[in-house]
């Protein structure tokens, strides 16, 4: 199960630094939702997901992530991350939390 839920968070994060949605979000389950840790979800079902990083792509078309650390615990994948959105802009890190159910990514909550 480890080696899967790897495989997936590994692909949904190729798939965002080459900025193919269609690919990123075929990672993510139909009612995934994202929040930052501890608080209520700020964004729910693909679609939503979709809409947000469609726009994402569009407004950062260098935006990259570099993957500074990585642990796996059951079902949740921690991924430690630089985000570099253009080479002008200060890079930020942040931690998400990939909750995997089914082979999809059905949640994801991030401390920034």
């Amino acid at each position: 199960m480890s080696r899967e839920n790897i495989a997936i968070a590994q692909g949904q994060l190729d798939a965002y630094n080459v900025q193919d949605l269609d690919t990123h979000a075929g990672f993510y389950a139909d009612n995934m939702v994202i929040a930052n840790l501890n608080e209520t979800p700020n964004l729910e079902g693909i679609e939503a997901y979709r809409e947000r990083m469609a726009g994402v792509f569009s407004g950062f078309p260098s935006n990259k992530v570099e993957l500074l650390n990585r642990m796996v615990l059951g079902n949740k994948v921690i991924d430690h991350e630089k985000v570099m959105r253009s080479p002008s802009a200060e890079p930020f890190e942040v931690v998400a939390i990939y909750t995997i159910e089914n082979d999809k990514i059905a949640r994801v909550d991030f401390i920034k």
